[in-house]
């Protein structure tokens, strides 16, 4: 990693679209839309986790960067779990004698090359030796991206879902509610109904609220190969009405981005289902000056560890640049990039919905 650089740390939820869990019908999470729901009085990133007892239970996330770090719960009921980096393999014990009041730093890697990266966790419950039991709990996990070289600035764009910037294509409707950013989102339950874009910047961020009603889309940058995202809120059972996550979550990142024009293309893969996608806003990131790197083959032989206090903080970069608080209305438990500002996320309200 360039110390020197702008680099920044993007934290990614345990509800991100990002991430990747093959059945997630094995783990269980608090229902954001609860009225009983308390996100500022709760220990976890943006109030939510996922929680599960089954052994091989797994969650996977692809990144870019030259260091990442996990974070979870440790306790009593909490047994062994498996962390797989590219080709690396390594078991870890989130025992411990007393549940932890802040998350616990499950896993960090760092000194990665700067290149694509497969992250890997998985559960494997009591093993011979431990103490604890099948119990995991992921909360959020955090990787370090660079924006720009030594010496440059970076400030950040936020299109709205009316921005004139975007193009739609198919039948959308809109929704409001004081939970999204801007105070409204673009929704369709269509399928192949997309919206497409033309951008510069070295860095861009897509949101919006997931639901139980939600399902697959697709995006492609600059014409390259299509990525599939599963948008299903993961609470609930799939397609039911009662779970939603009306704060934004991280649906699409991308970084490294050279300098000039880019085009982006997010459909909705509806199929039988008639499964919805919401658009929340978009961020870009754009630098005073660019200088992508010229990525790496992806090796994890690099410094990697666990971590037995809880609470333990991320790298030594620059501020967090988290989905959550690129919004000024958002959870206090990360800081607001470049103005490290605390601010009130907003309860969960009762504004009317589509459906």
């Amino acid at each position: 990693m360039d110390n020197s650089a702008q680099n920044f740390n993007v934290s990614v939820d345990d509800f991100d679209s990002v991430l990747s869990y093959p059945d997630q019908s094995l783990w269980t999470t608090p229902d954001p839309s609860s009225s009983s729901f308390n996100a500022a009085g709760s220990p976890w990133l943006m109030g939510t986790f996922h929680k599960t007892e089954t052994v091989n239970a797994s969650v996977s996330f692809n990144f870019t960067g030259p260091a990442v770090f996990v974070y979870g719960q440790s306790g009593p009921d909490y047994g062994s779990y498996e962390v797989q980096l590219d080709s690396s393999t390594v078991t870890r014990s989130a025992y411990s004698s007393s549940n932890g009041s802040t998350p616990h730093l499950l896993y960090e890697a760092s000194n990665l090359t700067y290149g694509a990266h497969q992250l890997t966790l998985r559960n494997l419950g009591a093993q011979d030796g431990d103490a604890g039991g099948n119990a995991f709990l992921f909360d959020f996990l955090r990787f370090t991206v660079q924006l720009a070289p030594a010496g440059a600035t970076v400030s950040n764009t936020t299109l709205q879902e009316d921005d004139p910037a975007l193009h739609y294509s198919g039948t959308w409707g809109n929704n409001t509610s004081g939970n999204f950013n801007g105070g409204g989102t673009s929704f369709t339950q269509e399928d192949g109904a997309s919206l497409s874009f033309s951008f510069n910047g070295s860095a861009i961020y897509i949101f919006g609220d997931k639901k139980n009603d939600h399902g697959l889309y697709s995006v492609v940058l600059d014409n390259g190969t299509a990525e599939i995202y599963d948008d299903v809120s993961g609470c609930g059972g799939a397609f039911g009405m009662t779970c939603e996550q009306q704060q934004p979550t991280l649906k699409y990142f991308a970084s490294n981005l050279a300098e000039g024009q880019h085009t982006l293309t997010l459909t909705n893969m509806a199929g039988v289902n008639h499964s919805f996608f919401d658009l929340d806003s978009i961020v870009l990131t754009i630098p005073s000056v660019y200088a992508p790197r010229q990525l790496e083959n992806s090796t994890s032989g690099s410094s990697s560890s666990s971590s037995n206090s809880s609470g333990s903080t991320s790298p030594s970069s620059n501020d967090d640049n988290s989905a959550a608080t690129l919004f000024t209305s958002l959870n206090p438990l990360m800081l607001l990039v470049l103005t490290v500002v605390f601010l009130l996320r907003p309860t969960l309200s009762s504004s009317p919905r589509r459906r």
